[in-house]
């Protein structure tokens, strides 16, 4: 990972818009950034600020707990513990480094930590700037490495779903099969799954994020599980619905309508196509289908150091894809009192087109 071109990068805009430092406190973004790996326990918990000084090397500044993997990951960085919490360094660090402005982030930062923020710039004299989105708007295109790193994810996935399915039979519950799943991501050197796992039989398949639980998994209905894992940071996520049994002939035209909207959505995927177009090809194929109301979600979103992050493939969304954006391609189908059925790729954005990154057409094409 090329730390310093980032890095690089957010300085040079930090200049040409007059701001000294910037505060870094999400933690993707500061993974990004560095390559600091640690995440956030909760929302008030963090594990620690990236300092990007505009014409300075960058410190990261953490707790003890965090001391020696901030050391250890981030060699591009100045490493500063604060055993007496953030704004008490802060108060030392900036005169001290001659920060006169100070950006930070404010689609993460807590509303209470921007107000004790806000009374320690007016003690320092220091002018305060909130901003979104500049960091966010780098990690939207994704470098080799960062795809290479994200199709490695993917295969996993698959190896894992591949093997766990060939388990899976009526009367298990969805607790027990989404627990399969997750234990195997471990052990196969997953750092974790990149969010709860799915799995959802019968009706509880119309919940779009259902939450497996002791429901048995019934013959003859269909049975969705959206699954994802974090490899060397980078996520993956893909959804396979399928029947434990006989596939009778409403699920097989709900299948293959979800099924024909995808691979129509992925035909038009290149760059410079509007996100919205994109949408609207699958959502058109399932209106005409008769089932419009029935899928409610948009078509997909980004994927890279989060499993949800942009662009978005969604109606509102006006702006154009770019090659080297990776993104999800996930129609849906979901009535209440039978079940759902989604189908979940991932694709790499490129001048021309877009790669597939699955392999696994497990339960794909009925």
């Amino acid at each position: 990972m090329n730390y310093k071109q980032r890095i690089r990068a957010i300085q040079a805009r930090l200049r040409r818009n007059q701001i000294d430092a910037l505060l870094v406190s999400q933690p993707e973004n500061r993974r990004y950034l560095c390559g600091y790996s640690a995440s956030d326990h909760s929302i008030n918990e963090s594990s620690g600020f990236l300092l990007i000084h505009a014409r300075q090397d960058p410190w990261l500044l953490t707790d003890f707990r965090f001391q020696q993997q901030a050391e250890a990951e981030a060699k591009d960085c100045r490493v500063e513990p604060y055993p007496k919490g953030l704004l008490k360094l802060l108060n030392q660090l900036l005169p001290d480094l001659g920060i006169r402005s100070l950006a930070f982030e404010s689609h993460y930062t807590l509303h209470d930590t921007t107000q004790k923020l806000a009374i320690m710039a007016e003690k320092l004299a220091i002018n305060l700037r909130p901003l979104s989105g500049w960091i966010e708007a780098l990690r939207l295109i994704k470098d080799k490495d960062e795809i290479d790193r994200i199709r490695a994810a993917v295969i996993l996935n698959e190896q894992i779903f591949q093997h766990v399915h060939q388990t899976i039979q009526p009367g298990q519950t969805e607790i027990e099969v989404a627990l399969a799943l997750e234990n195997r991501m471990r052990t196969q050197g997953a750092e974790g799954p990149s969010f709860e796992t799915i799995v959802a039989s019968g009706p509880n398949s119309a919940l779009p994020h259902a939450v497996p639980g002791v429901t048995a998994i019934q013959a003859n209905q269909p049975l969705m599980i959206d699954m994802g894992l974090i490899l060397d940071g980078y996520c993956s996520d893909m959804t396979r619905t399928f029947v434990a049994g006989v596939t009778d002939v409403k699920y097989l035209k709900i299948h293959r309508l979800v099924r024909k909207a995808q691979l129509a959505a992925q035909a038009e995927i290149r760059a410079g196509i509007p996100a919205a177009k994109v949408d609207h090809i699958a959502r058109k194929i399932i209106t005409d289908g008769g089932y419009g109301d029935a899928f409610g979600h948009a078509l997909g979103h980004g994927v890279g150091l989060a499993v949800h992050e942009d662009p978005r493939l969604s109606a509102r969304n006006r702006s154009h894809l770019k090659a080297g954006m990776v993104i999800t391609v996930e129609p849906g189908i979901y009535l209440p009192g039978w079940g759902g059925v989604r189908l979940e790729n991932m694709v790499v954005v490129s001048e021309d087109g877009c790669e597939i990154l699955n392999q696994d057409h497990t339960g794909l094409d009925l």
